[in-house]
């Protein structure tokens, strides 16, 4: 089953296949004596813990795995992730420190399938242009990907 994208997500960090690690904003606590737990603000029931900062941090990943597995099982869409900043008024994390886990969505998306298109060769030489400018790029595919995610994504 293929994943469905829910709006606009801040997609970064471009794998080889096109596609990308996306960065989601987590809030870290610590009650006295408890583990750190750490919350997944735009992905709902998403969340995890660990003995120390680093293993919080592993395990959200590992809680995004899961939660990302079972959103493509259902067919639903996958979370939108939005700044840090539109979560600081919420009341739920005051008190919180903020962080950034990267996660690779790549995996969900399916196995790369080879295609021919046509463009304008114009258009095609911008393209080109701006893939060996941009690191985000490795290859036509890659920029094809990314753009084709933005705008489904709008």
């Amino acid at each position: 089953m293929k994943p469905v994208i829910e709006n606009e997500s801040p997609f970064t960090d471009m794998s080889e296949e096109g596609f990308t690690h996306m960065k989601f904003p987590v809030v870290l606590h610590k009650d006295a004596d408890s583990d750190y737990g750490v919350i997944i603000p735009d992905v709902p029931g998403c969340f995890s813990a660990g003995t120390t900062v680093a293993e919080a941090f592993e395990n959200a990943q590992e809680a995004l795995a899961l939660h990302y597995e079972g959103l493509v099982a259902d067919g639903a869409a996958l979370p939108r992730v939005q700044d840090i900043d539109a979560h600081l008024g919420n009341p739920d994390y005051a008190g919180g420190i903020w962080g950034v886990v990267d996660f690779d969505i790549t995996p969900y998306f399916g196995r790369s399938v080879r295609f021919n298109a046509t463009l304008p060769e114009q258009l095609l030489e911008r393209i080109d242009q701006t893939v060996r400018r941009d690191q985000r790029y490795s290859s036509r595919s890659g920029f094809l990907a990314a753009a084709a995610l933005r705008e489904l994504s709008a």
